[in-house]
């Protein structure tokens, strides 16, 4: 039997990255390095090692989707692997949810621990720490990724090892004599000079090890993990301590060890650790997308719409998506959580979501909104369908573009064509659906007394989302 399992943690709001990166799709969604997205790359780096079936993916219930689109592009046989928590509770729960299901089928099982939202430069110094971190793992230590620091950060979390030991003699793994909490400037430079290592969010455990721990420092979350469904329902989260695995276990357990690397590491917290990490021109500017720069130096310029024009200008990040724009010093970029919380108060859904939303059966876009219509572009892919549905206040008018729309309205079914429309009044059940090998798209104006996505009543969906009846 295949004894290796691997975990990743794909929670998060990735507010440091707004605007590109936004609560209903945080930065692990998007692609910073590449044409992957930060989730696919991480999928694809562990996949180097383990099978895909037997990679778990731990999510919020709101992103479920967005994991399983991404997952079905190339590694659909880690689908059934994703779990979704009803809640957000930390790490803690979302490690324990996914070592129950993989413990239940095996309990010799090795697991590895990794987030879904780091860049990693040099993926064979990662594989090398990762089988440094698997042997030492199979002798009952809890192990983590410790990285080697370059400057003294004062964004993560410090390991201390134990200083009389010798890497060389101890099979590529040190045991941890203390664990730092995230510290000030002069704090993080002394623990520079000491040979901390970045704690990088990355575990490795024996099953039974994790779950003897689990029940020995934390007994309740244990007995709940235990009793719980699989997967979870909002009842079994709603009294669910929330609770990190760094607090919860990793610094309190006596047999823990940590396996130095130098990788190329970063968890690309904030705009700043994505210009460190991308390519610059001869100006030292970092830019991605349509830029046009003149006189300007040391400047972060990135457009996912739109064309972005500078002119004697310098230390600065301007990003701009379809709908906002945000231009700050680079000195300040760790100041963006302050921006977006006014932001919340002001342009709630320029935070929430952007234009495009994916959607279990395509996508659809946001071209144009006001107080009492809205028009959108819906895709929807071959042999998927919308919920049957309707409409409180508002009504629908839809136009094929491109494919042939398979539509319900009320108790007539049809065909509509490109360059066909038809009408969906307010209170209608209605349905749109694609029966075709092509993707159909659809321009739709609403139009109505409200139209907000709120408004809407299911009464049959084939994607497990809530119905009304």
């Amino acid at each position: 039997m295949d004894n290796n399992y691997a975990i990743i943690l794909c929670g998060g709001s990735g507010t440091r990255l707004w605007p590109l990166s936004r609560s209903l799709k945080p930065k692990q969604f998007l692609s910073f390095t590449g044409e992957k997205t930060l989730y696919q790359e991480t999928v694809e780096r562990i996949a180097q090692k383990i099978s895909l079936s037997h990679i778990l993916t731990v999510t919020n219930h709101e992103h479920i989707f967005e994991v399983k689109g991404q997952l079905a592009e190339k590694y659909s046989k880690a689908i059934d692997g994703v779990i979704a928590e009803p809640l957000s509770r930390n790490t803690l729960p979302a490690i324990a949810i996914a070592v129950k299901r993989i413990f239940q089928v095996n309990p010799q099982a090795l697991i590895s621990v990794f987030p879904s939202d780091h860049f990693i430069k040099e993926p064979s110094a990662f594989i090398q720490a990762w089988n440094y971190a698997e042997r030492a793992a199979t002798e009952g230590y809890l192990t983590l990724f410790g990285i080697k620091p370059d400057h003294p950060a004062t964004g993560y979390g410090y390991i201390f090892p134990n200083p009389s030991q010798d890497l060389s003699n101890l099979s590529g793994y040190l045991t941890v004599d203390a664990f730092f909490e995230k510290p000030n400037k002069a704090l993080a430079e002394q623990y520079l000079n000491q040979g901390c290592l970045w704690n990088s969010g990355m575990f490795v455990f024996h099953a039974q090890v994790f779950m003897d721990l689990l029940l020995e420092y934390q007994p309740e979350i244990y007995s709940k993990i235990i009793e719980m469904s699989d997967p979870p329902t909002r009842i079994d989260y709603e009294d669910l301590e929330s609770l990190s695995i760094d607090f919860g276990l990793t610094e309190r357990v006596r047999k823990i060890a940590v396996v130095p690397v130098d990788m190329g590491w970063s968890d690309l917290g904030n705009w700043e650790s994505i210009y460190q990490y991308q390519d610059k021109d001869k100006d030292n500017n970092c830019m991605r997308g349509e830029i046009v720069s003149v006189d300007s130096q040391d400047n972060l310029l990135w457009s996912d719409s739109g064309v972005i024009s500078v002119l004697g200008v310098h230390h600065l990040a301007v990003i701009q998506s379809a709908d906002v724009t945000m231009v700050c010093d680079r000195s300040k970029v760790e100041d963006v959580k302050t921006l977006v919380s006014k932001m919340q108060h002001k342009h709630p859904k320029l935070v929430e979501t952007h234009l495009t939303v994916q959607r279990p059966w395509g996508s659809y876009t946001v071209l144009e909104e006001r107080a009492h219509f809205k028009i959108k572009s819906i895709l929807v892919k071959p042999h998927q369908r919308l919920s049957l549905q309707k409409h409180q206040f508002r009504s629908e008018h839809w136009i094929v573009v491109s494919g042939i729309a398979s539509v319900t309205n009320e108790n007539a079914s049809f065909k509509v064509k490109a360059n066909e429309s038809t009408y969906i009044p307010a209170n209608n059940k209605h349905r749109l659906a694609n029966e075709t090998e092509h993707d159909l798209i659809v321009i739709e104006v609403q139009t109505g007394t409200s139209v907000e996505e709120s408004d809407i009543v299911r009464f049959e969906d084939i994607y497990g989302r809530d119905v009304s009846e």
